[in-house]
């Protein structure tokens, strides 16, 4: 149902509208009255209605003073004056104003019904344009969104429609993309000049991806930094390509970084870069897949995917000699895996690879292959415990000498003598917490201490070594359930104030 008010300073027209006509049978509900200009805009703000009628003399605030702030706040807003006077000059400004219809007094129900019919007939015209219009900009979101999809999927043969689903002139902008797969769609990424994000649902994943016009990136980067630590879900983004056809590329990376995150149950962003060591390179995604399961110690999945492998192989019905190589390639590949867990690989043989060369039988190989990587994987699980207490420890003693300066795992890895991916999975299980987490928390009650004995807030973001002032205040508050400054007045002024309970942080 329509809604009306009606404005006018002369009682006998307000009380005379609305008992001599029927609204119901127009579909209107009569909301209001005023008779003054003032009490009139405030009601309109107050009640939003569709249809106003209104005197073009009133005191406060004249009828065409009220239609100009009406067509500012409300432009949808039907409007209809009427007046006893032949004042053409204002009839004339209110025509300018937009004003659907005018009516001389003494206003009649003939001239009432003619004018109500004619504004809902254009109200109606008005709904449906903006439906239309709204629907139009829904297929092409639609469409954006197939043609975005396309292109991580085909690359190259999807560049054009692509394109034209984006804006040619918009596209011919475009210097690089960069591809995000996340957990559900909670985490939305705010929109910016310098780039655009088309986001949609493919799958398990929430898929968006960002289009940019300005590179470096530095507006979108600095967004994913500060909120990380507060996302209930896990984001993994692939590396920034400068070519549309690329994003293929960086969606299988953020997908792989997506996937790390997971497995380690790490909320927030993980970038594929940081992820990268899981994935080595010149291997088919089966490969990788068996060299991720052997790392994060998943046997189930490790013989799974070797029998997956063993099938791949021989579809492509390979030579004795292609299968040799690509069976010792792997091999030596899990060799490798296993020495990068840090445990002593002088105890475990040397890959027999003369063994292959006297296998007359394809499926032989895939056996010798399949025993070689469970005993690889048999003596990783055997040795983790011994070098999970020493990597582990090596590592938490690193970090107590440094956690108050900027380092990575990467480098906390490299001093321990150890992969990085594996010490993480270690350091987990070991500790209880991620390697970020554990950090996090001494840095934050370190900044506790230092915020107690008054020290600037600025001072302490550097001091616990985080030198984007913003990042600090969003962890601190994420954490201690008050903003640094917050906490720092609570003690230096000598109040009793205590912080939130502290919460669960977030890499």
């Amino acid at each position: 149902m329509l809604k009306a008010v009606i404005f006018d300073d002369e009682y006998i027209v307000t009380e005379g509208l609305q008992m001599m006509v029927d609204w119901s049978r127009y579909g209107i509900e009569l909301a209001g009255t005023a008779a003054d200009g003032l009490s009139a805009l405030q009601m309109v703000r107050e009640l939003q209605p569709d249809i106003v009628m209104t005197d073009i003399r009133m005191p406060g605030l004249t009828g065409l003073q009220l239609i100009e702030e009406i067509a500012k706040e409300m432009p949808d807003t039907a409007c209809i004056v009427f007046s006893g006077f032949n004042e053409f000059e204002y009839i004339r400004k209110a025509l300018k104003l937009g004003v659907i219809d005018y009516l001389d007094k003494p206003i009649t129900l003939e001239k009432i019904d003619e004018a109500i019919s004619r504004t809902i007939a254009r109200i109606g015209h008005q709904l449906e344009h903006t439906q239309l219009k709204s629907q139009v900009a829904a297929n092409k979101e639609a469409l954006l969104e197939k043609a975005t999809l396309d292109l991580l999927m085909i690359g190259e043969q999807a560049v054009a429609d692509w394109k034209m689903a984006f804006g040619e002139a918009d596209a011919n902008r475009v210097k690089g993309v960069t591809v995000f797969a996340a957990t559900g769609n909670t985490e939305r990424l705010e929109e910016h000049p310098s780039y655009r994000l088309v986001s949609f649902s493919y799958g398990k994943e929430w898929v968006t991806v960002a289009f940019h016009y300005d590179l470096p990136a530095d507006q979108l980067w600095e967004q994913l930094t500060l909120r990380s630590p507060q996302m209930e879900e896990s984001i993994g983004s692939g590396q920034t390509y400068a070519d549309a056809a690329d994003a293929a590329k960086s969606y299988t990376e953020a997908v792989r970084a997506l996937r790390y995150a997971v497995f380690l149950e790490e909320k927030g962003w993980t970038r594929f870069e940081h992820a990268e060591d899981s994935f080595p390179h010149g291997l088919t995604g089966c490969e990788e897949e068996i060299v991720f399961n052997m790392r994060t110690g998943n046997k189930e999945g490790l013989l799974r995917l070797l029998d997956e492998y063993k099938h791949c192989m021989e579809a492509e019905r390979l030579s004795p000699e292609s299968v040799e190589q690509e069976v010792l390639k792997l091999a030596y590949i899990g060799y490798q895996v296993a020495k990068e867990s840090g445990g002593d690989m002088k105890q475990q043989a040397i890959v027999p690879y003369r063994e292959l060369g006297e296998m007359s039988s394809r499926d032989r190989m895939f056996e010798w292959l399949r025993e070689q990587m469970e005993l690889l994987h048999n003596f990783m699980r055997e040795d983790k415990h011994a070098v999970k207490h020493n990597a582990v420890e090596k590592a938490l003693a690193f970090i107590e000498k440094h956690y108050l300066e900027s380092f990575t795992l990467q480098e906390v890895a490299e001093h321990v003598g150890m992969n990085a991916t594996y010490l993480s999975l270690l350091f987990k299980e070991k500790v209880g917490t991620s390697y970020i987490k554990y950090v996090t928390k001494l840095r934050m009650e370190q900044a506790k201490m230092l915020l107690h004995k008054g020290m600037l807030v600025n001072d302490v973001s550097k001091k616990v070594g985080y030198y984007n002032y913003r990042h600090f205040t969003e962890l601190f508050k994420k954490y201690a359930g008050v903003t640094p400054g917050q906490f720092r007045e609570g003690h230096v002024g000598g109040k009793t104030h205590e912080p939130a309970q502290e919460v669960e942080q977030h890499e």
